[in-house]
C-alpha cells in the first residue's frame, strides 16, 4: 500500500536510507494496512537541505505566480478526492462520507490561501522627515516544520502546507505514524501543481526522533504543531533553543450550553453533529454539556433517544461512527468510562465495546447524567464519543464553571436571545465560539484558542502572518 511513496525531497519519493519501515494498522478490522517507510536521521537531513534549496527558489516567485500554482494544488484535490479520502477511512477509521468531507476541506484551504498570497499588504508610514519615506513590508519567515496529528490528516496538513507556501515559506510535513499515507496521497497529488523541488517534502517516521533533529536545525525558522498540550510544551521547549518561531494548536474541553430559550431540537441536533464526528476524536468536539436546568430532562433524553439509532461500523459500509483510531485510545476510553461510573456518573446509553465485533476498536457512543464538576471526564479531555451532562441556574454559573478549564480552544451556545449569544460568546475564555451551529472550522477564519491550547492562529487572514517577518526600511531620498 505504501510502497509508491516513502519520504518525499528534491520533488520525488525516496525509501529511507536503510531501507526500514514500520506496519500501519487498520482500526476497524485491526489488520495491517501496509508497511510506511521509516525515516534516519540521514532522511531527514537531505529533507532539510532540499527545503532549504526549495525555499531559494520559491521565495522567489512573485505573488500571483505562486497563487496560480496553490490554487492549482486545490483543483488536483478535488480531481482526486476519492482516492485521498479512501486512505482517511483505511487509516483513521471516520466514514467515508466524513472523509470525502475532509478532502473537501483541505481543498478549500488550498484555495482560500492561494488568494491570501496576493493579499500581504505592506504600508507606508508618514515619516517625520521631509527627505524620507518609511516602508513596512513582509518577507517569508524560511523554512517551517509543519507537525500533523492523525485525527484529521489532511485537513491539518493542508492548514500548515498551504499556509507556509502561500507565504513563500517551504515546508517539510512530518505526518503521525498511524496516518502517513492520507499526507502522502496528499503531497503526492499537490506536488504536481508546479511547485519547484524542495517547495514541499515530507517525512514520515518516529515523530519524536523526527521532530526533534528538525527542530534543532538551524535550517527550521518555524514549527507549526497541532497536538496535545503535554507534547506542545515539549516541542516550544526545544523551539526555544532555536528562538524560533512557534503556532501551537493544543488540547481543547469544549463547553456545549444550552439555555432555556434554546429550541431544544436545534440544539440537540447541533450535539449530534459536533459530537460524533470522527467520534468525538476532535479538538473542538464538545466534552462539557452544561444544559439549563428548566430543559435538561428534555435535551438529555431525545439526545439519548438519537445517540442510540447512530450505527456503529466499518467507515466504507454505512455507519454513522467509525471505530476509535488506536487500541491505546480505545484502552483509554474504556479506563475513562470505568472511573466515571466510579466517581458517580450514570450511564444512560453506551458505556461498552459493541459485541457484534470481533474485530476492531469500536466503542458505544455513551452519555452520562449524575456528573459533578470536579470528576474525572470535566478535568481531561475525553477526545472520545462520551458526554457528560450538567445542570445550571444561571448565567454567572455557567460561565464560572465552563471557563473552569486550563485549555480554552472552542465552544458552544444554543439559545434564541441574540443578547445573550453575544454576552456568553464575550465572556467565553476560548478562541472561538459557535452559536447555534455545530461549524466552527472554515478555511476563512482564524481556528485557534487561548489559554494552555496555544497561540497563533490558522485559517483566515491571520493565519499568513505567522509565516511573515516584519520589515522595515527607512529610505533616505537624497542619495
Amino acid at each position: 500500500m505504501y510502497n509508491k511513496f516513502g519520504q518525499f525531497y528534491n520533488g520525488s519519493w525516496h525509501q529511507s536510507s536503510d531501507k526500514s519501515t514500520y506496519e500501519v494498522i487498520n482500526p476497524a478490522n485491526e489488520e495491517v494496512i501496509g508497511e510506511a517507510s521509516n525515516a534516519k536521521p540521514d532522511d531527514v537531513n537531505k529533507a532539510l537541505k532540499s527545503a532549504d534549496n526549495g525555499f531559494k527558489k520559491w521565495k522567489n516567485f512573485p505573488a500571483w505566480e505562486r497563487s496560480k500554482i496553490i490554487r492549482k494544488a486545490a483543483d488536483l484535490i478535488r480531481e482526486n478526492r476519492e482516492e485521498i479520502a479512501k486512505w482517511i477511512t483505511l487509516e483513521v477509521g471516520k466514514p467515508l462520507k466524513e472523509s470525502l468531507t475532509e478532502v473537501d476541506g483541505s481543498a478549500d484551504i488550498f484555495e482560500w490561501n492561494a488568494e491570501e498570497t496576493k493579499r500581504i499588504f505592506g504600508r507606508t508610514v508618514e515619516s517625520r522627515f521631509v527627505d524620507t519615506r518609511v516602508n513596512v513590508y513582509y518577507q517569508p519567515v524560511g523554512v517551517v516544520a509543519a507537525l500533523v496529528p492523525w485525527n484529521f490528516p489532511c485537513i491539518l496538513a493542508s492548514r500548515k502546507i498551504s499556509t507556509a507556501l502561500a507565504a513563500g515559506c517551504s515546508v517539510v510535513c512530518k505526518p503521525d505514524v498511524i496516518t502517513p499515507g492520507s499526507v502522502m496521497s496528499l503531497v503526492d497529488i499537490i506536488s504536481k501543481a508546479g511547485f519547484p523541488e524542495g517547495a514541499i517534502n515530507l517525512l514520515s517516521g518516529d515523530p519524536a526522533k523526527v521532530s526533534e533533529q528538525l527542530i534543532s536545525s538551524d535550517i527550521i525558522k518555524k514549527v507549526s504543531i497541532t497536538g496535545s498540550t503535554r507534547v506542545g510544551k515539549l516541542i516550544l521547549k526545544q523551539a526555544a533553543d532555536k528562538v524560533q518561531r512557534v503556532t501551537m494548536e493544543l488540547s481543547g474541553h469544549a463547553p456545549f450550553i444550552v439555555y432555556e430559550d434554546a429550541n431544544i431540537d436545534k440544539a440537540v441536533d447541533t450535539a449530534m453533529a459536533a459530537k460524533y464526528r470522527n467520534n468525538g476524536q476532535v479538538c473542538i468536539s464538545p466534552s462539557r454539556f452544561f444544559i439549563h436546568e428548566k430543559v435538561k430532562n428534555k435535551f438529555q433524553n431525545l439526545f439519548v433517544e438519537k445517540t442510540k439509532k447512530l450505527k456503529i461500523g466499518d467507515g466504507f459500509g454505512d455507519a454513522d461512527l467509525g471505530p476509535i483510531t488506536t487500541k491505546k485510545r480505545l484502552e483509554d476510553v474504556e479506563k475513562l468510562v470505568g472511573t466515571t461510573i466510579k466517581e458517580g456518573g450514570k450511564v444512560l446509553c453506551g458505556g461498552k465495546r459493541p459485541s457484534e465485533f470481533n474485530k476492531g476498536y469500536y466503542f458505544e457512543p455513551t452519555i452520562f447524567d449524575n456528573i459533578k464538576d470536579n470528576f474525572t471526564i470535566m478535568t481531561e479531555e475525553p477526545f472520545a464519543p462520551l458526554s457528560p451532562i450538567l445542570s445550571f441556574k444561571n448565567f454567572d454559573e455557567v460561565i464560572e464553571r465552563a471557563n473552569n478549564s486550563d485549555v480554552g480552544l472552542a465552544a458552544y451556545v444554543c439559545t434564541s436571545s441574540m443578547s445573550k449569544a453575544h454576552q456568553t460568546s464575550d465572556a467565553l475564555e476560548t478562541g472561538m465560539v459557535s452559536v447555534n451551529t455545530p461549524v466552527v472550522a472554515v478555511a476563512e477564519a482564524p481556528f485557534g484558542g487561548v489559554k494552555q491550547t496555544g497561540y497563533g492562529r490558522e485559517g483566515g487572514s491571520e493565519a499568513i502572518k505567522d509565516y511573515l517577518n516584519t520589515k522595515y526600511t527607512h529610505l533616505g531620498l537624497n542619495g
